[in-house]
């Protein structure tokens, strides 16, 4: 017996690690197809462009992050408690616009009888690994599967917290729905066997009809890559108009002038999703304070502004509830009406909740 154990042991570690990494190579996707990209006037040289060098590229601006990460100030960068979560859904989204915020960037946009999924992230960790990066701070706030009839699934950019592995195969078992995504992310859902009917792929300025539903990608100040080569693929904004509501998401982007741009073309919006979270002094063309995040929203002349990209993981180096702080008090200065739902609560844009500071009692 105890000859049989010390082989069993072994081999029970073996299959446990193997379980583990199995999933690592497919997470990290694939490489595009370069005559697909080469379309672009944003591919050159081998690589997606912004309209503006990234000052976090120059010499030393990633090492000081990352120092400033490890041994940085502490400060309260998880919530003091359980965040409060909304696992019920009111309505029919036949007339009228809502919008459920599930945390981090995940959220459904309900208008005009459509239902759009915007970057559905319902995985425990933003990684390829199941035991090591960033991991959830609360729980989904209902599961992936239990979602209704889906008309589009729009992903932003390839980054492990806005494509998830896991939440696409639950997606391509439960849903029926086009997944919508910049120029050369189509190449991640094929290697996970998403069908080419289900697949479709925008440059900036392009956009797909779907019945009277129109996704128009649209640009972004950001950066993409699930390995060590990053750049491949295209990162993006997105537009999503009904006949008669219309909604602006910025993705992940830095503050730029292509905001007033997308204003001017395409607005104004009912809403706006904008990313406020997971800013640092040394990612000022990559990620939004929420002072910028609201500059965005006037720019684009957003209706009712909703903040995401904040409260689920922790991404960078501030106080967990500081980005809900910051855009509120921001808001308040300029005027701008402003929702701050909890995870998983719908929000009537015609008709939106207060702001009630919930996020401060986790301070």
């Amino acid at each position: 017996m105890g000859k049989k154990l010390r082989w069993l042991v072994p081999a029970a570690l073996a299959g446990a690690a193997a379980w583990v990494v199995r999933d690592i190579p497919a997470a990290m996707g694939a490489k595009p197809d370069p005559a697909l990209l080469a379309r672009s006037p944003q591919f050159r040289d081998g690589r997606f462009r912004n309209t503006a060098p990234r000052r976090d590229q120059e010499p030393g601006v990633l090492r000081d992050a990352a120092r400033e990460m490890l041994f940085g100030d502490k400060v309260p960068r998880r919530p003091a408690g359980p965040i409060p979560l909304v696992s019920t859904r009111d309505g029919d989204p036949a007339d009228g616009l809502h919008i459920t915020w599930y945390g981090h960037s995940s959220t459904l946009v309900e208008l005009d009888g459509a239902r759009v999924l915007l970057d559905p992230v319902w995985g425990e960790r933003v990684s390829p690994s199941r035991l090591v990066g960033p991991r959830r701070l609360h729980a989904p706030p209902v599961p992936l599967d239990r979602l209704p009839r889906l008309d589009a699934i729009v992903i932003s950019h390839d980054h492990y917290d806005h494509l998830d592995l896991p939440s696409v195969r639950i997606l391509l078992r439960t849903q029926t729905a086009p997944f919508v995504v910049p120029l050369g992310v189509g190449a991640h859902l094929r290697r996970w066997r998403v069908p080419e009917s289900r697949i479709i792929e925008l440059d900036w300025t392009e956009s797909a009809e779907l019945g009277e539903l129109k996704l128009t990608a649209t640009a972004a100040q950001h950066f993409s890559g699930r390995g060590f080569a990053g750049d491949g693929t295209l990162w993006a904004s997105w537009v999503v108009a009904g006949p008669r509501h219309r909604v602006f998401y910025t993705g992940d982007s830095g503050y730029f002038p292509g905001y007033a741009e997308i204003g001017r073309e395409h607005g104004p919006f009912d809403a706006s999703l904008i990313q406020i979270g997971a800013y640092a002094p040394g990612w000022p063309d990559i990620h939004m304070t929420p002072e910028e995040g609201v500059a965005t929203h006037l720019d684009v002349r957003g209706g009712l502004l909703i903040p995401v990209h904040w409260a689920t993981f922790t991404l960078s180096m501030h106080p967990w509830s500081e980005p809900a702080d910051r855009v509120w008090r921001e808001a308040k200065a300029h005027d701008v009406p402003l929702a701050v739902p909890r995870p998983g609560q719908r929000v009537d844009v015609g008709a939106p909740p207060p702001v009630d500071g919930w996020w401060q009692t986790l301070a």
